[in-house]
């Protein structure tokens, strides 16, 4: 009996788990050498990206301003929201996804990326 309640509680915690928001959230810390202009651009793409991806249930970044100086030179934010894990399982490889990062890791000196289950 232990044993059932055990087992029922474990497939509704995972079900739960299923239905939470599943957050990709992304920094970046672009080259030196990156211009204004570029970096605009890969606002502006990053933002168009999140339109193209139907799995991309939310997005909005933002640039660091914080007065604490712990940004390790990371300047932007993206945050990406899914419905669940295997959301970002289909944006990961989507091609308008790989066309991004084709365009981006030029530009970029440091990212630092950070999954997780929104509790």
């Amino acid at each position: 009996m232990k044993l059932l309640v055990l087992l029922t509680l474990l497939m509704t915690a995972t079900a739960a788990l299923a239905n939470t928001p599943y957050r990709h959230v992304v920094f970046f810390k672009f080259k030196d050498s990156a211009t204004p202009e570029q970096v605009a651009g890969i606002e502006r793409d990053f933002a168009e990206l999140a339109k193209k991806i139907e799995t991309v249930e939310a997005f909005e970044w933002g640039t660091n301003v914080s007065p604490e100086g712990l940004n390790d030179g990371f300047t932007h934010c993206f945050l990406v929201t899914f419905a669940n894990k295997a959301g970002l399982e289909v944006y990961l490889p989507h091609p308008a996804h790989e066309e991004f990062v084709g365009k981006l890791k030029p530009l970029l000196d440091k990212v630092c990326v950070v999954d997780y289950v929104a509790r």
